[in-house]
């Protein structure tokens, strides 16, 4: 087998005299079809597509008249032969390649459009089983992609009706094919190629899945979504790549950056367990929530979230579960913020807010987090998988431990504050009363530092913590925790339970009169 290295591609443009066209999608093919025909190149095609061509009245061959072997299998079988196959894999500018296929009577194919079944799209019906899905893998399509792809030299490969128009300009304008944008379509289909099997095996991966394994091979295709200006850091090149756009709508401003990109996923994350409560506000900085507040109007919940930390939420984001109105616009407006996110906004409050053209404005069209979907983390020499977290509790999954029950009043903030501290990085402590976090203290080596922080930062703001509730985003692992936040003002605690001092703290509680709930399940961010 002879190989060649790039460099000695043959890179002159290329005279399309044949073209094989086979598409499940047939948007534009017509149109494509009929120039190609008025630019003298033949046309070979298979089963419906060939039919639809034919009905436009534009001269068609059928492949099994090429082939001289009609489509069997209930159409299973098609393209797969090698008088199809030598035409697209054949070098023309290989002698030896032109004289083997001239002893074959195999003719160069310089064209090939193809796009798959629609597995993607098959699967994405819940009526769909394994059977349907299993016939819905296209065979034939992939493999004359990949064919013509590999020998871009010499053959052009459309996979999407989106092509069509430039590949007709490049026709139009020039009778022939570039190398360039040869080279380009084939790194389009062997990434269409391989996005579709990965599809494939992620299904199939899925269905061997059980809940208490991930499955055995991890498979990621994403598209990229947009360049960015740059990382973290200057320095440091970047992309962001999937279907953000799905999620969010960002109308108004500069493009988002990576850091951005971090903070808008913190921060919907965290809205997605407010959805449905009452009007909710809540201000991130760095991925962290600096202030959350629930209340009967936007306006009031942004001057209780705000009231946590005056000092953060400059150059922060601020997102709602409401629509934004004019009221809490005027109040946002006073300060800096980089992003300001809700499912819409006002004619009066998108007034006020556009007048400033660096900052974005983003509207919420779905939420993340919906079902029991798979995060990714990259780490030395791969990636770490787990389900998002998307556990909930309510009032029944609370278990009471200590002597003393919590109040309806403490329940509604030990609630409020466990929805808070699960999207605070751990260690996470979170103090919260009637609604509104009194004091957050986040990322911390040791739970007594991140109370003393949260302590801290209410003092400052001059909030008291007098008959507030404590969320604690695991166990406490010895008892000087809960005496801390007793002496602090707390009245109530919520973790998770599990440590082997529990008896300890559940002492500890009742000597101070604390009412203490036990969710069974903790929330780490790390």
């Amino acid at each position: 087998m002879s190989l060649q290295p790039l460099d000695s591609l043959p890179k002159n443009p290329l005279k399309v005299k044949r073209a094989l066209l086979s598409v499940s999608n047939k948007t534009g093919i017509i149109k494509l079809a009929r120039q190609l025909h008025q630019s003298d190149v033949e046309i070979i095609s298979t089963g419906g597509t060939a039919k639809k061509i034919r009905e436009a009245e534009i001269p068609v061959t059928d492949v099994s008249n090429i082939t001289g072997f009609e489509e069997c299998l209930d159409g299973r079988v098609k393209t797969l032969h090698p008088i199809i196959h030598g035409g697209i894999l054949g070098r023309t500018s290989h002698q030896s390649d032109v004289d083997e296929m001239n002893r074959l009577n195999i003719d160069p194919i310089e064209l090939v459009v193809v796009n798959l079944y629609p597995f993607e799209e098959t699967i994405s019906d819940p009526d769909c089983n394994p059977a349907i899905a299993t016939e819905n893998i296209d065979i034939g399509g992939p493999t004359m992609i990949r064919a013509a792809a590999k020998n871009f030299a010499h053959v052009c490969v459309l996979t999407s009706p989106k092509q069509y128009n430039e590949f007709s300009k490049e026709l139009t304008e020039h009778a022939e094919i570039s190398f360039k944008k040869r080279r380009q379509w084939a790194t389009t289909a062997f990434n269409h190629t391989a996005h579709y099997d990965a599809t494939i095996g992620n299904y199939f991966n899925n269905l061997e899945a059980n809940d208490e394994e991930l499955s055995q091979q991890l498979n990621i295709s994403l598209p990229k979504s947009q360049t960015l200006r740059y990382g973290e850091n200057p320095h440091q090149k970047a992309a962001v790549y999937g279907t953000q756009n799905e999620f969010i709508d960002c109308f108004h401003g500069k493009q988002l950056s990576y850091n951005n990109f971090t903070d808008v996923d913190a921060a919907l994350n965290l809205i997605s367990d407010f959805w449905n409560d009452k009007p909710t506000c809540a201000i991130f900085k760095h991925t962290v929530p600096c202030g959350v507040a629930v209340s009967d109007k936007l306006n009031n919940s942004w001057d209780k979230a705000f009231a946590t930390d005056t000092m953060s939420p400059f150059g922060g984001i601020v997102i709602v579960n409401k629509e934004l109105d004019i009221d809490i616009a005027q109040k946002i407006n006073e300060i800096f913020t980089e992003i300001i996110i809700a499912p819409s906004f006002s004619p009066e409050a998108l007034e006020l807010l556009q007048q400033k053209k660096n900052r974005r404005l983003i509207r919420i069209k779905k939420l993340p987090n919906t079902d029991q979907n798979i995060r990714f983390k990259s780490i030395f020499g791969g990636a770490l998988s787990q389900y998002a977290d998307i556990k909930t509790i309510g009032r029944e999954d609370l278990k009471t431990v200590t002597e003393r029950k919590p109040t309806d009043q403490e329940i509604e903030d030990l609630l409020f504050s466990w929805k808070v501290v699960k999207h605070v990085k751990s260690n996470a402590i979170v103090y919260a009363r009637d609604g509104q976090t009194i004091g957050i203290g986040t990322g911390q080596t040791s739970r007594v530092e991140a109370s003393e922080i949260a302590i801290s930062k209410a003092k400052q703001e001059g909030l008291s913590l007098e008959g507030t509730a404590i969320a604690s985003d695991a166990f406490f692992p010895f008892a000087d925790g809960v005496e801390a936040a007793a002496k602090a003002g707390a009245s109530c605690v919520i973790q998770p339970g599990g440590s082997i001092r529990d008896e300890e703290v559940i002492e500890a509680a009742d000597k101070l009169n604390m009412a203490m709930v036990f969710t069974g399940n903790r929330h780490f961010r790390h």
